[in-house]
């Protein structure tokens, strides 16, 4: 009998996403009675009570790195709170119960839950900087994107790359007055935009995908949501740069205080090292990304993707749910 030892895929590791997609699943579900209310503090509070309980039944030491709140602002998700049980890997988190709390209330498409995952020690805080410039793409990307060359000649080299003409080139962007040169510059190549109305993780992580009707996510977001993509991107193979941007010379001195870079072109791998991360979304409203949370009869449904960078996959997991089971909601 040979003594060689068997290859590394005869010896599957756990998926951690496959546990943590529960907690994703259970804060899109909390939120759906607050769809269309116009009250996004509300959603967002029922979101992160689901979360919490349900990331404490997975056996990890999870630390959050990226979350919305400080402790002092309970009920939300706080940094350097504790999740887990306490046993298994220890983690970094990325956490953000509602990505789109605005399009929530509103009832709008394209709101998420988000969970992000890594090694305890390799994702990057850049709580102290609010927003990042931001610019993803697919594996094509890499060696022909450069953030700090103008807009137009990423369009064009981009394109070449990925053999497209420039007129079927279409750049998701957020849609927010700071980007009103930006636009204009994208649409002076000839490509088309997509304006994104908030949350731009599921721009990002399309323009990281093959086959979708985005192929380059470019603008000024939040660094949380940055950091969250980056862990997505890494999963897909896609191409990310980033650069913190300040709103002001006060943000500046606080991010250099916390030992940050801020004039640094950041890499993917800045923002997340190793070869271990995950990501996990569940719809909240429908989006190109995942489905919405839907009732039918005594059945409520979820979408979600699960990615994992190790492994290089992105999995959909369509779940049904018994509607008697959360029945301690009226508004359900």
């Amino acid at each position: 009998m040979s003594t060689e030892e068997a290859p590394l895929f005869h010896h599957p590791d756990r998926n951690l996403a496959l546990e943590l997609v529960r907690a994703t699943e259970a804060a899109a579900i909390r939120a759906v009675p607050w769809i269309g209310k116009g009250d996004k503090n509300a959603a967002d509070k029922a979101a992160v009570d689901a979360m919490r309980a349900f990331l404490a039944t997975v056996d990890f030491d999870g630390v959050i790195v990226i979350g919305e709140g400080e402790k002092d602002e309970a009920p939300m998700l706080f940094n350097g709170e504790h999740v887990g049980s306490g046993k298994g890997p220890a983690c970094d988190i990325a956490v953000d119960p509602i990505d789109g709390t605005s399009l929530t209330a509103a009832g709008r498409s394209h709101a998420l839950s988000v969970l992000a995952v890594s090694d305890r020690g390799t994702m990057l805080d850049a709580s102290s900087v609010f927003y990042m410039d931001k610019i993803v793409a697919g594996p094509e990307g890499h060696g022909v994107i450069d953030i700090e060359r103008p807009v137009g000649d990423n369009i064009r080299a981009y394109a070449k790359a990925i053999g497209k003409d420039i007129e079927e080139m279409r750049i998701a962007v957020l849609d927010r007055p700071r980007h009103t040169q930006l636009i204009a510059d994208i649409r002076a190549t000839g490509a088309g935009t997509r304006l994104i109305l908030d949350g731009d993780v599921a721009g990002g992580i399309n323009a990281a995908r093959r086959g979708t009707r985005i192929d380059m996510c470019i603008g000024v977001g939040g660094s949380p949501e940055g950091i969250t993509t980056a862990c997505a991107v890494k999963a897909l193979g896609g191409f990310m740069q980033g650069r913190l941007a300040p709103k002001d010379e006060a943000e500046r001195e606080r991010g250099i205080a916390a030992g940050l870079d801020i004039d640094a072109v950041l890499s993917i791998e800045d923002m997340v090292r190793g070869d271990n991360t995950f990501f996990v979304a569940t719809g909240v409203t429908d989006g190109a990304l995942v489905n919405g949370v839907k009732r039918e009869g005594p059945i409520i449904r979820t979408e979600s993707v699960v990615l994992r960078s190790k492994s290089g996959t992105l999995r959909r997991i369509e779940a049904e749910h018994l509607v008697e089971k959360w029945l301690d909601d009226e508004h359900l």
